[in-house]
């Protein structure tokens, strides 16, 4: 009897690790959510931010260092926030961020590379620099944080009812009539109820993750039980090809960021390509894709992933010709 693996097992076997995977995260998102929503006085984070919007997007983008959360727990929380009234600008800057600036993955992307750099041929010394963990892991997070900070920007130009779907508006930008139902930032609400609202709403928010999670894994599984290796060699055309087809690459594995940094530091593409792959993967991929058209509506999702595509494609290509 054939003992070897096929492309079905393959997706079987790839299916159920991501999903073992993502799903204790997911979870752990939608119980920070579910408490959010009992126990967080609506409005209470936006007042610790600065009253300028602007410099409350910049701190957005820093605020993964101290409150370190991966792609898959975010989405549910970020929701529980923006419906808390934490501004959209400084949610999605967060959201985008938190992935990638946080203490986790500063230590994995330098362990990655460190272990990394002597698989390589050093022929120069300035190859040797390039192929650094400080340095990967230094322009990772610059490079996210000014493109985060950038999109945050820019949604402060656009109205909430633009970007959001309806039941996720701040409660205060809503007309339903059951909006203020079990009102969790409301004192007087005894502690027994509120723990029963905060695993209601755990439940519910799990569910439609999970939905889209899944529906995201099952086309990642796809992609990588049946695309063969030797599409590798499209990689290196050119440098930009690279870039790109790297990015593509990150939005289909749909790794985590806690860990996307060892596969990237092994690949054998430039530099500049590394480095887009490791920014863009945590922001956008399949997924992901799926989970936040549980939070934006489709037109945003698609100019988000537009957008990042270009920019942090271009940023990556610059900052190592710089």
């Amino acid at each position: 009897m054939d003992s070897t693996l096929t492309p079905f097992t393959d997706f079987c076997l790839l299916f159920l690790s991501i999903i073992l995977e993502g799903a204790p995260f997911i979870l752990l998102g939608t119980l920070i959510s579910g408490f959010i929503d009992a126990y967080l006085p609506p409005g209470l984070i936006d007042r610790w931010l600065p009253k300028n919007r602007v410099l409350a997007v910049f701190l957005s983008g820093l605020l993964g260092g101290i409150f370190p959360v991966c792609e898959c727990a975010v989405v549910p929380v970020i929701r529980r926030l923006i419906r808390k009234g934490l501004p959209v600008s400084c949610a999605i800057t967060y959201m985008l961020s938190a992935p990638i600036i946080n203490p986790i993955v500063v230590v994995s992307t330098m362990k990655a590379f460190s272990t990394s750099v002597g698989q390589f041929s050093l022929r120069q010394t300035e190859a040797v620099v390039t192929q650094g963990p400080l340095f990967m892991t230094s322009s990772r997070l610059l490079i996210a944080f000014l493109v985060t900070v950038a999109v945050g920007l820019v949604v402060l130009k656009i109205r909430n009812q633009s970007l959001l779907r309806p039941g996720v508006l701040p409660r205060h930008a809503d007309t339903g009539p059951n909006e203020d139902e079990d009102a969790p930032g409301t004192p007087g609400i005894p502690a027994a109820n509120r723990l029963v609202l905060a695993m209601r709403t755990t439940m519910r928010d799990f569910l439609e993750t999970a939905m889209y999670f899944t529906i995201g894994v099952a086309i990642t599984s796809v992609f990588r039980a049946y695309v063969t290796e030797d599409l590798i060699i499209l990689f290196n055309q050119n440098e930009p090809t690279g870039i790109g087809l790297m990015m593509v690459l990150a939005f289909v594995l749909s790794l985590c960021s806690t860990s996307d940094a060892f596969i990237a530091a092994n690949f054998p593409v430039p530099q500049s390509a590394k480095l887009a792959f490791l920014v863009f993967g945590p922001m956008m991929d399949v997924k992901l894709v799926f989970m936040y058209l549980s939070v934006f509506k489709p037109r945003f999702v698609f100019f988000l992933a537009a957008s990042l595509f270009v920019v942090i494609g271009v940023l990556s290509y610059v900052w190592m010709r710089l």
